[in-house]
């Protein structure tokens, strides 16, 4: 297995960089880019790598080897040795067509010989648990499923998705691969802390919260944040929900702002939630989120038996982006320490982030989280 990778700032003098990667004959090129360079840069991609899968997405934040950036387009590409990969794709017409678009794309994956899948999605107009579900539902639990939602710089405007025939802003791309000598690691965590009562969900549907303890949720919300509540729904990536069950202990998920709605006082998040359940705000410190990149890196890091000579893939949200400031860096420094030098690091800050809890636990869709992904050969 070989990867290479570079760091693009403009479409225009792609090219050159891009021959260098092509000398390796990649069969997987990943792009995570800023959202208008990403589009400029796709159609070079498929001239560079015209043999190779291409996928990726646009980003509220870019991670390479050097650390963490804004406005590049990092490509990276992997050529293997004995591992057989499959692109599917499909449009997501709206929101509660998500359940439907999973099992669309699970359905382009032959299962026979399946061992693991990548899927990148637009990252606004989007139910990301119905995706998983609906991905479950015909792959079955056992197939790992990582990978995240498209960025936009936290505009929350318009997200890219990349597949072979270019980037578009309603699509879902997945990658099957398969083959014995795959190695295909996988960690999660999040290092955020509750603060304030257990809030109880009384009425919501799907994605979309409309009351906590009988009360219109924006309302709520708006009373904790104070003057943050000026800056939504941007400001809510500082304060996301902990869910938590009936017995009010934490399940392990965190469920992000994407948008507000004034008029029925409701809050869109990233992923759906428990109508039974109970939700509490978070805040973190970089401190506590620096260590959980690290207990992600270490829990991917324990199920690989071999040298970690391979990519690993980082999602991590844009909400821990912005608390952590000039100190991003640290998270993925973490996660480098972990890996070693041999280990390619490649990834974007998302709208959520893809993963199992653990390696017999379901894909799940996390927000402010870290999700690390290992991708080698033995």
């Amino acid at each position: 297995m070989q990867v290479a990778q570079a760091s693009l700032r403009s479409a225009s003098g792609a090219a050159g960089k891009l021959a260098a990667l092509a000398a390796i004959r990649p069969d997987l090129v990943l792009a995570f880019g800023a959202a208008d360079l990403l589009k400029g840069v796709a159609p070079g991609l498929a001239t560079a790598f015209p043999q190779a899968r291409r996928l990726g997405c646009s980003t509220a934040g870019e991670i390479s080897a050097d650390g963490v950036a804004d406005g590049t387009c990092v490509v990276t590409a992997v050529r293997f040795d004995g591992t057989r990969l499959v692109e599917a794709s499909t449009r997501l017409a709206a929101m509660d067509d998500s359940y439907a678009a999973g099992g669309r794309l699970a359905g382009q994956l032959p299962k026979d010989g399946l061992r693991a899948v990548l899927v990148f999605g637009q990252g606004l107009q989007i139910n990301g648990s119905a995706l998983l579900a609906g991905m479950v539902g015909v792959l079955g639990s056992e197939v790992p499923i990582t990978g995240g939602l498209a960025g936009d710089g936290g505009a929350f405007k318009q997200t890219w998705v990349l597949d072979e025939s270019g980037a578009h802003s309603d699509t879902l791309a997945v990658l099957g691969l398969y083959g014995e000598q795959l190695n295909f690691c996988h960690g999660s965590f999040g290092g955020w802390s509750p603060f304030g009562p257990a809030r109880k969900v009384t009425r919501s549907a799907g994605n979309i919260l409309f009351e906590l303890d009988g009360e219109p949720a924006l309302e709520v919300y708006k009373r904790y944040l104070g003057e943050h509540a000026a800056g939504l729904p941007a400001s809510g990536l500082l304060f996301p929900f902990a869910m938590l069950g009936k017995d009010h202990d934490e399940i392990g998920l965190i469920r992000t702002i994407l948008g507000v709605d004034e008029k029925d006082g409701s809050l869109t998040l990233a992923g759906e939630i428990d109508p039974e359940g109970y939700l509490r705000l978070m805040h973190a410190s970089t401190d506590a989120l620096v260590g959980g990149a690290g207990a992600a890196a270490d829990a991917a890091r324990k199920m690989l038996a071999g040298d970690g000579q391979g990519l690993v893939l980082l999602v991590s949200c844009v909400g821990r982006k912005l608390v952590m400031g000039d100190r991003v860096d640290e998270e993925v420094e973490a996660v480098g320490e972990v890996f070693g030098k041999g280990a390619l690091l490649a990834g974007f800050y998302s709208y959520g982030e893809i993963s199992p809890f653990s390696p017999s636990v379901e894909c799940k869709l996390h927000n402010q989280t870290m999700a690390v992904t290992y991708i080698g050969e033995a």
